[in-house]
């Protein structure tokens, strides 16, 4: 399937949503992270800080174990990701701490470099919605949604 001719709108209706929706993951995560790198962090980095966070998805501030954190990220970690390679790069920028029995801990630091590496998030999302108004946009998840359910998988 390609993009170099104008598809019609009946060849576009027949075509896959998984071919579809698989191109888009692929170009959208690639955008991101690309753009986080150009900033000195890394997505999963971005990740460690916020389930750590009190502020954030944590729900109690408490330290997590590698595993731990592997469990609270897996509908969303790709399987490219090193946790702990990612979790040492933070411990040696001081935004996070492990303890004696191999939690790690966000760090005062760590949380104001979350506060600061979450600002890069609104001028991502106007760059990746570029010329698609709001109402489109739920359009499009509403219809994914619906997709997911009919395969038989769970929505939030």
């Amino acid at each position: 399937m390609t993009t170099a001719r104008q598809i019609s709108d009946a060849e576009l209706a027949g075509q896959p949503a998984a071919y579809w929706t698989g191109v888009a993951y692929e170009a959208l995560i690639a955008y991101t992270r690309a753009r986080q790198a150009e900033k000195g962090y890394t997505q999963p980095q971005f990740w460690l800080l916020r389930n750590l966070s009190v502020n954030d998805i944590s729900p109690d501030g408490e330290g997590m174990t590698l595993p731990e954190l592997q469990s609270a990220m897996a509908s969303y970690i790709r399987p490219e990701d090193d946790l702990s390679a990612e979790a040492e790069v933070l411990v040696e920028r001081g935004w996070l701490t492990r303890d004696t029995e191999g939690r790690l801990w966000l760090t005062e630091e760590g949380e104001r470099a979350r506060v600061d590496l979450a600002r890069n998030a609104p001028a991502i999302r106007a760059a990746l919605h570029e010329g698609i108004d709001d109402a489109d946009y739920v359009t499009t998840v509403k219809v994914l949604q619906r997709l997911i359910r009919n395969a038989g998988g769970a929505t939030v």
